[in-house]
Protein backbone atom coordinates (compact mmCIF):
# COMPACT_ATOMS: atom_id res chain seq x y z
CA UNK A 1 0.00 0.00 0.00
CA UNK A 2 1.49 3.66 -0.96
CA UNK A 3 1.08 6.13 1.41
CA UNK A 4 -1.80 9.05 0.57
CA UNK A 5 -0.10 12.04 -0.79
CA UNK A 6 -0.71 15.10 1.20
CA UNK A 7 -1.88 17.69 -0.75
CA UNK A 8 0.19 21.30 0.07
CA UNK A 9 -0.67 24.90 -0.48
CA UNK A 10 1.81 26.73 -0.99
CA UNK A 11 1.29 31.21 -0.55
CA UNK A 12 3.05 33.38 -2.57
CA UNK A 13 3.36 36.85 -0.77
CA UNK A 14 3.10 39.69 -3.31
CA UNK A 15 6.40 41.30 -2.46
CA UNK A 16 8.16 37.82 -2.36
CA UNK A 17 6.28 37.31 -5.53
CA UNK A 18 8.82 40.10 -7.17
CA UNK A 19 11.90 38.37 -6.76
CA UNK A 20 15.31 39.58 -6.24
CA UNK A 21 17.52 39.76 -9.08
CA UNK A 22 21.13 37.77 -7.59
CA UNK A 23 24.58 36.92 -9.64
CA UNK A 24 26.52 35.91 -6.88
CA UNK A 25 26.39 33.18 -4.30
CA UNK A 26 28.25 32.05 -1.21
CA UNK A 27 27.64 29.18 0.55
CA UNK A 28 29.29 27.64 3.42
CA UNK A 29 28.55 24.80 6.19
CA UNK A 30 29.00 23.32 9.28
CA UNK A 31 27.97 19.79 10.10
CA UNK A 32 24.37 20.60 10.79
CA UNK A 33 23.37 23.59 8.83
CA UNK A 34 24.30 25.00 5.02
CA UNK A 35 24.10 28.96 4.55
CA UNK A 36 23.20 30.31 1.26
CA UNK A 37 24.12 33.96 0.77
CA UNK A 38 22.63 35.80 -2.33
CA UNK A 39 23.78 38.81 -3.76
CA UNK A 40 24.01 41.50 -6.64
CA UNK A 41 27.60 42.15 -8.24
CA UNK A 42 27.66 45.43 -9.90
CA UNK A 43 30.04 46.63 -12.40
CA UNK A 44 32.67 48.87 -11.28
CA UNK A 45 31.39 49.08 -7.82
CA UNK A 46 33.59 47.53 -5.24
CA UNK A 47 30.99 45.31 -2.91
CA UNK A 48 28.25 43.19 -3.19
CA UNK A 49 25.53 43.70 -1.53
CA UNK A 50 23.90 40.20 -0.06
CA UNK A 51 20.11 40.44 -0.40
CA UNK A 52 18.86 37.34 0.75
CA UNK A 53 20.08 34.43 2.82
CA UNK A 54 18.41 30.95 2.96
CA UNK A 55 20.04 28.50 6.15
CA UNK A 56 18.78 24.64 5.73
CA UNK A 57 19.72 21.24 6.53
CA UNK A 58 22.23 19.40 4.76
CA UNK A 59 19.42 16.95 3.72
CA UNK A 60 17.52 19.72 2.08
CA UNK A 61 20.57 21.17 0.52
CA UNK A 62 21.08 17.83 -1.42
CA UNK A 63 17.58 18.19 -2.47
CA UNK A 64 18.35 21.70 -3.84
CA UNK A 65 21.25 20.68 -5.43
CA UNK A 66 19.30 17.80 -7.26
CA UNK A 67 16.22 19.49 -8.24
CA UNK A 68 18.85 22.73 -9.68
CA UNK A 69 20.43 19.37 -11.57
CA UNK A 70 17.14 18.52 -12.77
CA UNK A 71 16.20 21.92 -14.10
CA UNK A 72 19.46 22.72 -15.84
CA UNK A 73 18.79 19.23 -17.34
CA UNK A 74 15.70 19.90 -19.26
CA UNK A 75 16.15 23.55 -19.45
CA UNK A 76 19.55 22.51 -22.18
CA UNK A 77 17.25 19.93 -23.57
CA UNK A 78 15.10 22.81 -24.58
CA UNK A 79 17.36 25.37 -25.57
CA UNK A 80 20.83 24.07 -25.59
CA UNK A 81 24.03 24.04 -23.71
CA UNK A 82 24.41 27.07 -20.93
CA UNK A 83 28.13 28.42 -21.83
CA UNK A 84 30.02 29.76 -18.44
CA UNK A 85 32.34 32.22 -19.03
CA UNK A 86 35.71 31.37 -16.83
CA UNK A 87 35.58 32.53 -13.35
CA UNK A 88 38.59 33.54 -11.79
CA UNK A 89 39.50 31.71 -8.25
CA UNK A 90 37.77 31.93 -5.19
CA UNK A 91 40.64 34.08 -3.01
CA UNK A 92 39.13 34.39 0.29
CA UNK A 93 37.85 30.96 1.40
CA UNK A 94 37.98 32.26 5.23
CA UNK A 95 34.55 33.59 4.88
CA UNK A 96 32.05 31.90 6.41
CA UNK A 97 31.71 28.93 9.46
CA UNK A 98 35.33 26.72 9.16
CA UNK A 99 34.77 22.81 9.32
Amino acid sequence: MQPQQQKINIKLDEKVGEGVYTNFFMISNNPSEYIIDCGRMTPGMPDIKILSRIITTPQHAKQLLKILQQNVEQFEKQFGEIKLPQMPPIENKNIGFQN
